[in-house]
């Protein structure tokens, strides 16, 4: 089967309006005890966060805005949507009108195909991405927009054990052509999953990220010790640090800047990091960046290659071409 090359363009987000520092968080000294830790920011990582009054939908709408206006598309040539959040609306009868408020909002009115992704948690977005890819490589779909919004309801639980929560979205287009700037060739994703983990709270296993990396690195070629940023969801600093170092992984890959920065922006986390590695100029012509997250039971990653420039043809190898978007799901078991 021949597959087509996969781009993913334009990494944009958008936060809460309402920046606040950690110690503005809801019975702060309640909660900490509650978990049994101390009260150490700088260990945790715990500095700002951001808070919305806006909807979910608007958030989506927000960003996935700033994503097409980057890649500069005609609204009409996006035949697909992959819309991900923690929170659809409860009743059935409630989706159509969630959907709809983000096609409107972003005026898709010829996107034939939209799919909800809400099961994967905090790995959603990364998920999405995945089958974004798959579509597209496989010529189902031309332009496919992917984007996350969340929002915490419950001011009392935005401060859990293993991070801070942010509101926000973020977003990207993924698609056969190469639409705008801030491109990236899309080598290969995988994930990885422990059925007897899944569910089990706070239990992250570096297994998972192994095995994700040995997918990575059968489809492509390419051994996760040539990734130049790695790019995680923004967990507290040592739960990320321990668990990528465990998985092979170096300091100088880890990139953690925007953990105290941002907090963590639920599924957002990568593609946020991503829009401002690129934004920094971190992000070098042909280097290579690995998308991660991680919760409880599953692992996923999207391995990309910086495209050098606007026109500029992206250094795919054979190997990359004819093995990517292969053999990409694995279960573990202990």
């Amino acid at each position: 089967m021949n597959l087509s090359p996969v781009f993913l363009t334009a990494p944009r987000y958008v936060l809460g309006e309402i920046e606040e520092p950690y110690t503005a968080v809801e019975g702060l000294a309640a909660r900490v005890a509650h978990f049994a830790i101390p009260m150490a920011p700088a260990t945790w990582g715990w500095g700002s966060f951001f808070r919305t009054e806006r909807t979910p939908a608007e958030l989506a709408v927000a960003s996935g805005e700033a994503t097409l206006a980057a890649a500069g598309v005609e609204r009409d040539s996006v035949d697909g949507l992959i819309l991900c959040t923690n929170s659809f609306p409860r009743s059935v009868d409630d989706h159509a009108g969630f959907v709809g408020a983000v096609l409107d909002g972003l005026g898709l009115r010829k996107t034939a195909f939209t799919c909800g992704m809400t099961l994967n948690r905090c790995n959603n977005l990364l998920a999405a991405l995945h089958l974004a890819r798959c579509l597209v490589a496989a010529g189902g779909h031309r332009r496919v927009l992917v984007v996350t919004a969340d929002r915490i309801a419950d001011e009392s639980v935005r401060l859990e054990k293993f991070a801070l929560f942010s509101d926000g979205a973020a977003s990207c287009l993924v698609s056969a052509d190469e639409p705008g700037p801030d491109t990236f060739a899309v080598l290969a994703s995988a994930s990885a999953q422990d059925p007897a983990v899944l569910g089990v709270r706070d239990q992250i296993d570096a297994r998972l990220a192994i095995a994700v990396n040995e997918e990575l690195e059968r489809a492509t070629g390419i051994p996760h010790e040539k990734v130049a940023a790695l790019l995680p969801a923004n967990l507290v600093r040592p739960l990320i640090t321990m668990k990528e170092r465990q998985a092979g992984f170096t300091a100088a890959q880890l990139r953690m800047g925007n953990v105290e920065r941002l907090g963590h922006c639920f599924a957002a986390d990568p593609v946020i990091n991503l829009a401002d590695l690129v934004a920094s100029g971190e992000a070098e012509p042909d280097g290579l960046c690995l998308l991660a997250s991680s919760v409880p039971g599953v692992r996923h990653g999207v391995l990309l290659r910086k495209v050098p420039g606007p026109g500029a043809t992206p250094r795919v190898t054979s190997k990359e071409t004819d093995r990517m978007n292969t053999g990409t799901a694995t279960e573990v078991r202990p």
